[in-house]
């Protein structure tokens, strides 16, 4: 269709567009995938022409082509953007009308992550801007699949739960080595007097008597109180181990050094009652202790995706906090990737310039297309958005205050879009000043290179190209700057992450200069010696700063064929390289199940970043209503808590689909050996972001699933992971797991709900189940207010408190309450039996 030469008269914010499922059980091509529609609506005063626009969109799904209901063609732009063109059968849409394309996925809808994202118009006489829409609405649906997790699958599992009176659980999380309640308290008051015997723990004293001031909303400390905190030196105690005496008058922590008396004030802290932390209070009573604690392991990381969405400095900085008080000592921090580069570096401002933005671009050129959502302009914080020199110090200082170290992560060689394009940015306006040499000093794909691949999240351009030497220049001045930036900050940087994941088949395959490189280089046989080479630079890169790798698994595998079928093995080349390797590749069915253990048996420093068990944005369970993604597993709190680091097959019970696993899949595997597990350096939960746009849904995801993972990576080996007799291990876990979850409802999740100004944490859905005309509802957090209405309303903090079965009479809806009168989401009181 011809190009309008003049805009039309309707302003795009008149639109509202309507995702929704049609038939969640479509068959086409003999397969089953999901018809869904959008439903345009014209509130406006003038039509929508039946022509000369596009609307794009986000989506992280797939859809078969041309499959639309006739009137108009989806097309793939590049990665998760695609576009919407009406053709001669696309009727206009008249003010107060509405018009529909269908179109098929495939793949059938599990949760409203998988609806599209972020649509907005692009007139054809305006190609180069795009105009957000008035409206846009995910539609409500109630999916029919198997394995649905209905209220009344929630009510079952949550009945195995045992409630267990508060004075009776461990006060201190994660759990200690040792913890013994003494009797007795301590009376902590606003003149607490804080000593120090030991002159290097100064500065966790100041940090812990800010913390009181907080606390109490003033700070009288006076050195006449009876009561006294002493922190003290004591020789063998580890790198991050203490010891917490607590009696009347007097507490003591002992520590061999400055990590170890911090963790010994965090779980002083834990002792606070949390009514203590909602408002200032007088006083308040600890009880008395004795506890002698030290970490399982000594790596315990979150890594935190800023590229895909990006958080706010404020917002990382409370995640560190949370970090500190459940003891995790390390922030993987990535930051960046295809679709964002989200750290200011001097020596290369054109990385943020350009790479830090997204809105509607046809050709990339001076910043990055809509991703996730994001929309046609900078205004989106999701989208654009980076932390300064200045904010990244700050967050440094932060996290050093608290014992965590923080490792950036720069993708490479693949997922660098981001830099692929702000470096061609750079070389652009070198060129038209005549810097033919600067222009190619940091450049980062090969003019010419006519390689055809697509990256598993579909993009077609997004792999630095390892043949070339300004790649390495490129590296050498991106580390420079982060050397700088850390020794500003006075933070460490032992290590630097280079990714390493997700290199797709046909890279480099017509690059020139691979093809040149080959002539010089008889090492290089093909493109898969290229990944060593560009691996092998960047280790001597590193070394020579004293600065160890990382990357994830990828980095540590070499392509190899077994009986002729292409195999991966760990490398040789760099077991012995002190590289370390996170391994998240356990898919249940998948094939690669036993990768982290042959890595760690084959020589590897392996930190475990399961996605069975440790992935932070996995969607809770199979409901509609619950967010995030779920290829790899759904995942709730109980996966994280159960995870048994040693022997991951153990427990697993279900597969990716939350139906009931095929033991099977395990024949043959390695298994850990004893020195094996020697290289297990430790656990790190992982948020990735294409689903979290806002602070409120990171903190959904993370929370208290964060508080898992404390406890899985700093307590000691629980009995029933090693207990052999399946029906004992079974008791014995879910008398541990009930008390995790007490002290979760009863203790932290009060605390959390008002600790730094609080936390939006995951509430969890009520079970319900019909039993004789009444509605029976539970929840999972033991100490958490369940409310409910029979109006068909949403219960609101306000509504009746649910203490006994419900009459099934009327509309009857169920929803838990946090002490702050947050509210979860909503169970409708139906007898929803999950499908067969």
């Amino acid at each position: 269709m011809a190009a309008h030469t003049a805009l039309p008269r309707l302003d795009p914010k008149q639109l509202s567009v309507t995702w929704q499922v049609v038939n969640n059980e479509y068959v086409y091509e003999n397969k089953q995938m999901a018809l869904t529609e959008l439903v345009i609506a014209n509130k406006g005063t003038d039509a929508l022409p039946a022509g000369g626009w596009k609307i794009y969109f986000n989506a992280a799904g797939d859809f078969v082509p041309d499959a639309t209901s006739g009137n108009a063609t989806i097309e793939q732009v590049n990665g998760d953007l695609y576009s919407i063109t009406p053709n001669a059968n696309f009727k206009a849409i008249q003010p107060g009308e509405s018009g529909r394309i269908e179109y098929i996925t495939k793949a059938t809808v599990v949760n409203f992550t998988d609806a599209i994202e972020g649509p907005y118009l692009v007139w054809d006489a305006e190609p180069a801007k795009g105009y957000s829409i008035g409206n846009f609405v995910v539609k409500p649906f109630t999916p029919n699949y198997i394995g649905l997790v209905t209220p009344e699958v929630l009510y079952n599992q949550n009945k195995t739960i045992i409630d267990i009176p508060a004075e009776k659980l461990t006060k201190i999380i994660p759990t200690p080595v040792s913890y013994t309640e003494t009797g007795g308290s301590f009376r902590l008051q606003p003149d607490v007097n804080v000593v120090t015997t030991h002159e290097a723990y100064k500065k966790e004293a100041a940090g812990f008597d800010a913390y009181l001031k907080k606390l109490f909303g003033k700070r009288t400390a006076n050195k006449a109180s009876n009561n006294t905190i002493t922190l003290s030196y004591k020789a063998g105690l580890g790198q991050e181990g203490y010891e917490l005496t607590v009696k009347p008058g007097a507490i003591t922590i002992a520590a061999s050094n400055n990590a170890g008396v911090y963790y010994g004030l965090q779980s002083l802290k834990i002792l606070i009652p949390p009514s203590a932390v909602a408002s200032a209070p007088a006083y308040a009573e600890i009880p008395g202790v004795n506890v002698a604690d030290a970490p399982r392991f000594g790596y315990r990381a979150v890594m935190l995706d800023v590229a895909r969405n990006f958080q706010s400095k404020q917002q990382v900085l409370k995640l560190l906090e949370l970090m500190s008080v459940y003891k995790l000592n390390t922030l993987h921090f990535h930051l960046t990737d295809d679709e964002g580069w989200r750290i200011e570096l001097p020596s290369l401002p054109e990385l943020t310039n350009v790479a830090s933005k997204r809105g509607h671009t046809l050709d990339s050129k001076n910043f990055l297309p809509a991703g996730h959502g994001s929309g046609p302009d900078f205004s989106n914080p999701a989208g654009t958005g980076h932390y300064s020199k200045a904010d990244y110090i700050e967050i440094l200082k932060y996290a050093t205050e608290r014992h965590i170290t923080v490792m950036p992560e720069i993708e490479a060689p693949g997922h660098a879009r981001g830099a692929i394009k702000a470096m061609a940015n750079r070389y652009a306006r070198l060129m038209a000043a005549g810097d033919k040499v600067g222009a190619e000093r940091y450049l980062l794909y090969s003019a010419g290179d006519k390689s055809d691949y697509r990256s598993v999240q579909y993009w077609n351009d997004n792999v630095m190209d390892v043949a070339l030497p300004s790649t390495y220049n490129y590296i050498e001045t991106v580390v420079g700057d982060l050397i700088n930036i850390y020794k500003e900050a006075g933070a460490p940087l032992p290590t630097i992450h280079f990714g390493g994941d997700e290199v797709p088949a046909g890279v480099w395959e017509k690059s020139p200069a691979y093809l040149a490189l080959k002539k010089t280089h008889p090492e290089v046989k093909n493109t898969g010696d290229l990944w060593y080479y560009f691996y092998g630079r960047v280790n001597d890169i590193l070394k020579k700063r004293n600065i160890k790798l990382a990357g994830w698994e990828e980095m540590a595998l070499r392509k190899t064929k077994i009986d002729g079928q292409d195999a991966y093995v760990p490398n040789p080349q760099f077991a012995n390289e002190g590289m370390r390797v996170d391994v998240w590749n356990n898919v249940l069915g998948g094939g690669q199940e036993d990768l982290a253990y042959k890595l760690a048996n084959g020589g590897f420093q392996t930190v475990l970043t399961c996605v069975t068990n440790l992935y932070f944005d996995m969607a809770n369970n199979k409901s509609f209503d619950e967010p995030g993604y779920y290829w790899g597993a759904f995942l709730g709190i109980d996966k994280f808590y159960s995870f048994i680091p040693y022997d991951y097959f153990k427990n697993a019970d279900v597969d990716k689909n939350g139906l009931p696993v095929n033991r099977n899949i395990f024949i043959g595997k390695q298994r850990l050996t004893d020195y094996g597990k020697t290289n297990i350096v430790g656990l790190q939960g992982a948020l990735w972001t294409e689903t979290v746009k806002t602070p409120e849904r990171m903190d959904y995801m993370i929370f208290p699933k964060l508080i898992a993972l404390g406890e899985r990576a700093w307590a000691q080996d629980p009995a029933w992971t090693t207990e052999k007799d399946p029906a004992k291990a079974a008791a014995m876990y879910n008398e541990e797991w009930s008390k995790f979850l007490n002290v979760l409802g009863k203790r932290e999740l009060p605390r959390i709900a008002y600790y730094n100004n609080g936390y939006n944490f995951r509430i969890p859905k009520p079970g319900v189940i019909l039993q004789d005309g009444k509605y029976a509802a539970n929840v999972q957090f033991p100490g958490m207010v369940i409310r409910y209405t029979t109006d068909g309303t949403e219960p609101t903090a306000s509504s009746p408190v649910y203490s006994s079965p419900v009459s099934a009479t009327g509309a009857v809806k169920f929803r838990a309450f946090d002490v702050k009168g947050r509210g979860g989401n909503v169970a409708d009181g139906v007898n929803n039996a999950p499908v067969m």
